[in-house]
């Protein structure tokens, strides 16, 4: 506590405009103080996803429906973290002053990028031993965007021929180790320093977007992974086997929408399908810490950075030239 002061002041990332990562602004603020089953937590590490890319943006402008129309309601990005509880609202019965916990909080608001925050109990999970903060930070939406499209709706068998498209980012990488569990043949596609990551993890293909096209090089695949969205919906299906499966977890906002209304004209015309993953943040995380422990999943970091690093590291991210999570640690702020 300042003297003079009355409150408790933490440093956070604030967003008062759209526009580019340069007008981001570290301020100081009251410290949140837990309301009825929330949860106070110091966050340890927090991680930069494409949600927050299009929150400071303000793009694409469909997405200011949800995050304000002039400006954003929710100035302070951010939206996985992992911490320790310090203190307990009413009613909050999940955890206990001390827990380590982690989650994806995007279901009950945004606010990671901040020493403290107050959340819902239900946005998070207990921390397993074996994960460092900034391991715990980066996991859980990128993995379960890999778990839910790949398990969840890909329906992935033993040995099938899969593709992933933006493979070298955090969604990618799990994906192909979640793939390799079921014994699959993983083509991934990017470009950059990122092909070298890749190369190193054992994809069994690497293709440089830049310099080839995989919808038109003749290759045909059982299930197509798809983190970009960045052709049309009828390019894909020739990429697509007899039977295959393209699912998209996230993209070009005109090309997601595109596809939205043409799917179900895909499955009725054609043997193949093409789904949009509805993600639900937190499910899988139990499933994935289990193979985290087991050593069967482990994330690849890029970071970790400071928080005062965010403006120029989220364009970074923007650029693409991240390869997997883009992580922020707090632990000496």
């Amino acid at each position: 506590m300042r003297p003079g002061y009355g409150e408790i002041f933490m440093k956070a990332i604030v967003c008062t405009k759209y526009g580019s990562p340069a007008t981001l602004q570290i301020k100081e603020l009251a410290k949140p103080v837990p309301q009825k089953n929330e949860v106070l937590v110091k966050i340890h590490a927090t991680a930069i996803n494409d949600y927050d890319w299009s929150m400071v943006r303000g793009k694409p402008y469909l997405y200011r429906l949800m995050f304000g129309l002039f400006s954003p309601k929710k100035q302070i990005p951010g939206m996985e973290l992992a911490g320790k509880v310090e203190a307990v609202g009413a009613g909050a019965t999940s955890f206990k002053p001390g827990d380590l916990v982690y989650g994806d909080i995007s279901d009950y608001g945004f606010g990671s990028f901040a020493e403290y925050i107050c959340i819902h109990e239900k946005a998070l999970a207990p921390k397993p031993d074996k994960m460092t903060f900034e391991e715990a930070a980066s996991i859980p939406h990128a993995s379960l965007l890999a778990v839910q499209g790949l398990i969840d709706v890909g329906e992935i068998l033993q040995g099938q021929k899969v593709l992933i498209n933006g493979a070298g980012g955090g969604m990618g990488i799990f994906g192909f180790q979640i793939a390799r569990l079921y014994g699959a043949e993983v083509t991934g596609v990017d470009t950059g320093d990122k092909l070298n990551r890749m190369k190193s993890i054992g994809f069994d293909h690497i293709v440089d977007y830049k310099k080839e096209d995989f919808t038109k090089n003749g290759q045909r695949y059982d299930l197509i992974l798809d983190a970009k969205t960045n052709r049309q919906t009828f390019a894909y299906l020739r990429s697509l086997k007899p039977q295959g499966k393209y699912v998209t977890v996230g993209g070009y906002l005109t090309n997601l929408l595109q596809l939205f209304f043409l799917k179900r004209w895909v499955s009725l015309f054609s043997n193949k399908s093409m789904h949009i993953v509805a993600l639900k943040p937190n499910k899988d995380l139990t499933y994935v810490s289990k193979l985290f422990e087991g050593g069967k999943v482990k994330p690849v970091i890029d970071g970790p950075y400071a928080l005062d690093e965010v403006p120029q590291i989220l364009q970074y991210f923007g650029d693409g030239k991240h390869t997997g999570k883009v992580v922020i640690s707090l632990l000496h702020s």
